[in-house]
């Protein structure tokens, strides 16, 4: 008889692999309610049969469990006892979403932190919260600490983080993955890992100040080679009742840590156009190739939900103009604009930089440096105009909810950013 732990171990290790095709056909265990208050919302799943409308909750987080050496977070996650692995799985215990967008988890080949972080930790109550159970998992390589060969940042040396095609100090550092209660279409995923950032049209390509020529930061060289996403890019559908949900995935680099070139923040930008394109597809996404080489965007009339730490608020920090804007305006999209107490309470408390935003604090999603950038919006949940928004919210308590113990303040229990959740109706 095979294992709860061998069998769990068998389905990330397929929904990794594209070319094994779909995941074993394992029903999803329905998910109790949890009460609101708190930021999660209280969650009717109020699944549905035979054409009725069910309840989709969707949340993205960048939760942080990241470690600065491979394998670290295997062994952190292998016993059970790690204090941020089980506030983050708290928190999303809490919050309870039927399909999840982890950011910031380092990925290794076994996925055995994926296996790990499910069994050991949101399988097991977390401070009073339910158990949660995740039957359908997708993870796949990650852009981050894959050498390029080049001197991509031009300090005279090549090596290191900011020199591969993602910042990291080893590959699969500040990884994804995406965590269903709902069956993946392993054989219709799409990956864009390899995608080059030269092959997107009218790309905000990054330009050497010490130059009269435009956008020659990267050489023709390293311009064959780099990539556009700094992490990847997936298109994973998710099956729910009748209807498939693509889940697009990404997470952008921070639009900082560079110079007068811009060449993050003009990454940022065209990471978050990428997915603009995509789902307006047709003529405008033409140029768009995956993994396996097929072109195009997304089908009209597909139902999609776009999320993840996009590193870019509408109105304040670093991101270049409007960068956010190119989804939060699409037509097709519709943007929950959801809010919590906590981030409120946090920006009013906190001060410096935030005493200067334009933007509204009740949207904030992390809780950055009070000195620069300060508390931004950076995490979205985005569904398509046909899926309806039902609720929506931010994980952030106020200081008086017991449940603040899950957030904090710096040096945070769990991560500087904020789970971020919608529920939207799905025929």
């Amino acid at each position: 008889m095979t294992s709860r732990r061998a069998l769990r171990r068998q389905t990330v290790t397929v929904t990794a692999t594209l070319a094994l095709g779909a995941v074993l056909a394992l029903a999803p265990l329905a998910a109790s309610a949890h009460g609101g208050g708190h930021g999660g919302g209280g969650h009717d799943h109020g699944h549905g049969h035979g054409g009725k409308h069910e309840s989709l909750r969707v949340a993205t987080y960048n939760l942080s469990l990241n470690r600065a050496t491979e394998g670290e977070l295997e062994a952190d996650l292998s016993r059970g006892d790690d204090a941020q692995a089980r506030a983050v799985a708290e928190v999303i215990q809490r919050a309870d979403p039927d399909v999840v967008l982890l950011n910031e988890f380092d990925h290794d080949d076994a996925h055995a932190s994926v296996d790990l972080f499910r069994e050991n930790y949101l399988e097991v109550a977390q401070g009073g919260a339910d158990p949660v159970r995740y039957r359908y998992a997708w993870t796949a390589p990650s852009n981050t600490g894959v050498d390029s060969g080049f001197d991509l940042n031009n300090d005279g040396t090549v090596g290191g983080g900011d020199d591969a095609f993602g910042f990291g100090e080893f590959e699969g550092q500040y990884g994804m993955v995406v965590l269903s209660k709902y069956p993946i279409d392993t054989r219709s995923v799409r990956t864009f890992q390899d995608f080059l950032w030269k092959d997107m049209p009218g790309a905000l390509l990054p330009d050497d100040p010490a130059t009269a020529e435009p956008g020659d930061w990267y050489s023709d060289a390293e311009l064959d080679v780099v990539r556009l996403s700094s992490k990847s890019h997936w298109d994973v559908p998710v099956r729910v009742g009748r209807t498939t949900v693509h889940v697009l995935a990404s997470h952008p680099t921070p639009p900082t840590f560079d110079g007068a070139e811009d060449r993050n923040g003009r990454r940022n930008h065209d990471e978050i156009r990428f997915w603009a394109d995509y789902v307006t597809g047709g003529r405008t996404a033409r140029y768009v190739y995956d993994d396996e080489g097929r072109r195009g965007g997304l089908e009209r009339g597909e139902s999609f939900v776009v999320l993840g730490d996009q590193n870019a608020d509408p109105l304040d920090g670093d991101s270049v103009d409007g960068a956010i804007d190119q989804l939060l305006d699409h037509r097709g999209i519709t943007d929950p604009a959801p809010t919590s107490d906590g981030a409120v309470e946090a920006a009013t408390l906190q001060g410096g930089a935030n005493a200067a935003h334009t933007g509204d604090p009740a949207l904030d999603t992390a809780d950055f440096a009070d000195t620069a950038p300060g508390n931004l919006r950076a995490d979205y949940v985005l569904p398509s105009r046909d899926l309806r928004v039902r609720d929506a919210g931010v994980f952030w308590p106020t200081q008086a909810d017991p449940l603040s113990r899950l957030t904090g303040a710096y040096p945070f229990p769990s991560s500087d950013h904020r789970l971020v959740w919608v529920d939207v109706r799905v025929r």
